[in-house]
This record gives structure tokens, C-alpha cells and sequence, in this order.
């Protein structure tokens, strides 16, 4: 505990506006960090709008709790006003997924939503599992309403993709509609598991590909959670971005007992007349004072929205 002593002389400087005593720490968007980002962040598009586009950011949390997802929200509101690549439009609300509201973007981010380990299934998490708290105002619909709207909800999220609508999913997003096979198969896979955060090797895959030329034919190195899939993954139906580098990790003995394949980090993918763009980085608010990473998910939404042509085919 300190002293007296040890404690006037803090709150002198403080008045002074020399020390702020509510520490800020590396999760709070503040005007200087905000300010931070638009500095390195790309104010040209990659590719022109087709037209004016209108992005839902979806930021509910209903399980673990990244902290990092209020930055990553500010980060995809930044690109799109910088550039003037799109709109932001952020809602928590699981009405904004019924088909008459969704049908109204171009694309939907998916940013961070982790779900419960029950279903891991966000719709069922507000209409189910934590309906006391987050989906107070469906208390009482009978069950099996509930049950039926969750279900109609995620429908209509996959309809939408396959008839056109763009899915951005950004790290712990991955984590969302995990059981579900087709939701698998949609965005390219599941969350399975991670290891420690660490510091993380992303090689780019091909680096004369439109979207990974920001990298310079040089790997992303950062502090990350290094996500592991499965399900629909194996089937590798989609075009990797960036591969982990699995031989620069920590030993971990899950790790260990995987199949020796390859390992990727963001891809993108057609889904019917849909497209979809993953990107893992990051867990760290960090991460993202980094030019060539902010470049890289412009060109991956605009990829979404449909904006950005570029090989989407999966590797022979």
C-alpha cells in the first residue's frame, strides 16, 4: 500500500493533467487510439464500389469475451470511412439476421461473436441459453417459438450468403454456429481449439495474389491466439491467405497429435452467389498498428461485398 507520501505527490501531477489516474488499459478505444489507426490506416480503395454499400458489424458476445472486439469494430468503421468503401451500421441485435433486415446490407461482419460451449450458437444463446441476459424482451415466447426463431435466424443468415450477401468473420467469429456442418461448410470450417497466445509467424500464401501484396512477400509476425479448425476444414474448399507457421510455435501436446496438413489463418471463398472472408488476426488490439494487416482486410471486405475481384479457387 502506499504511503501518504508516496500518494501526494500523484495527485499534484494529476492536477496539473500530468497523470490520469484511471489507467487505461490496451483494450479502451480512446480518441488517440482511434486517431492512431486512421493515421496508417489505407484512405484509397482497392477496387471501385459497384455502388454505395452498407455493412452490418455485428459485435455480440455471449460467451468468452474477446476485449479486443469494440477496436475491431472501429477498425472495419475506419476502412470504410476512410476509403469510402462502404457504410457501418453496428447492432447487437439478432433481429437485424430476420430475412427482411438482413436483406438490406452488403455484407455482415461477424466480428468476435463467441458464443456459449453449450450450443455455441449465438441465436440460441439470446433466445435460449441466456435469455435472462440477453434476451430478456423473448421471456415470454413459449420454447419452442424460441427454438424455431433461433433456427430461422441462422437459415436466414446462410440464405443470404448463398444468394449474394458478403460474410466477414474475424477472429473468435469462427467459434460461431460451431456444430452446425453446414455453417462449417459455408465459411470454410470450425474453431477446434488454440494454444497459448505467443508470438505468431502468418506466412503469406501467394504473395503476388491482389490481397497479400500489402505484406511485401514478408510474414505477419504478431502476439496471437493461433487458431486450430476442424469439420469442413479438411476439405480445404476455400483460397488460403496466410499459413501458420506450425515448426515457430510453442510445443503443445495437442498440437502434436494433429494431422500433419497444412495450417491457415484467413482465407476466402465463394458460397453460391455469396462471398465469405475469415480473417484470425487478431486477439491484440496491437496487432492492428500495422499498415499492410489494416490493407489486407480492406481488400478482404471489399472481396466480401463483391467489389474486389481476385482468385478465390481453392489450391490444386
Amino acid at each position: 500500500m502506499r504511503s501518504i507520501k508516496q500518494i501526494l505527490p500523484i495527485v499534484a501531477l494529476a492536477s496539473c493533467g500530468l497523470v490520469n489516474l484511471q489507467a487505461v488499459d490496451e483494450y479502451t478505444v480512446t480518441a488517440e487510439w482511434i486517431a492512431s489507426i486512421e493515421k496508417i490506416a489505407p484512405t484509397e480503395v482497392m477496387a471501385t464500389p459497384k455502388k454505395e454499400r452498407k455493412i452490418l458489424i455485428f459485435p455480440l458476445i455471449t460467451g468468452f469475451n474477446h476485449k479486443v472486439t469494440d477496436q475491431t469494430t472501429e477498425v472495419v468503421k475506419i476502412l470504410g470511412t476512410q476509403t469510402g468503401a462502404w457504410t457501418s451500421f453496428v447492432s447487437s441485435d439478432i433481429e437485424e439476421f430476420a430475412p427482411e433486415k438482413i436483406s438490406g446490407y452488403d455484407a455482415v461482419v461477424l466480428n468476435n461473436n463467441c458464443p456459449t460451449g453449450k450450443d455455441r450458437d449465438v441465436f440460441r444463446d439470446v433466445l435460449i441459453n441466456l435469455v435472462d441476459k440477453h434476451g430478456v424482451k423473448y421471456k415470454d415466447m413459449p420454447l419452442p417459438e424460441r427454438e424455431a426463431k433461433a433456427a430461422a435466424l441462422l437459415r436466414s443468415l446462410m440464405n443470404y450468403v448463398k444468394e449474394g450477401g458478403g460474410l466477414i468473420a474475424l477472429h473468435g467469429a469462427i467459434a460461431n454456429f460451431n456444430y452446425n456442418d453446414q455453417f462449417s461448410t459455408l465459411i470454410g470450417g470450425s474453431f477446434h481449439f488454440h494454444p497459448p497466445a505467443q508470438e505468431i509467424t502468418l506466412q503469406p500464401v501467394d504473395s503476388n495474389h491482389p490481397l497479400l501484396r500489402a505484406f511485401n512477400g514478408r510474414a505477419l509476425i504478431h502476439k496471437d491466439e493461433p487458431y486450430f479448425f476442424n469439420r469442413a476444414y479438411a476439405a480445404m474448399n476455400f483460397r488460403p491467405l496466410l499459413e501458420l507457421e506450425i515448426s515457430k510455435l510453442k510445443a503443445h501436446p495437442k498440437v502434436a497429435k494433429l494431422p500433419k496438413i497444412k495450417r491457415y489463418a484467413a482465407w476466402i471463398k465463394p458460397h453460391g452467389e455469396g462471398r465469405v472472408f475469415f480473417s484470425s488476426p487478431s486477439h491484440f488490439p496491437a496487432s492492428f498498428q500495422n499498415s499492410a494487416l489494416l490493407q489486407f482486410m480492406l481488400g478482404g471486405i471489399q472481396y466480401a461485398l463483391g467489389d474486389l475481384e481476385c482468385d478465390d479457387s481453392p489450391l490444386k
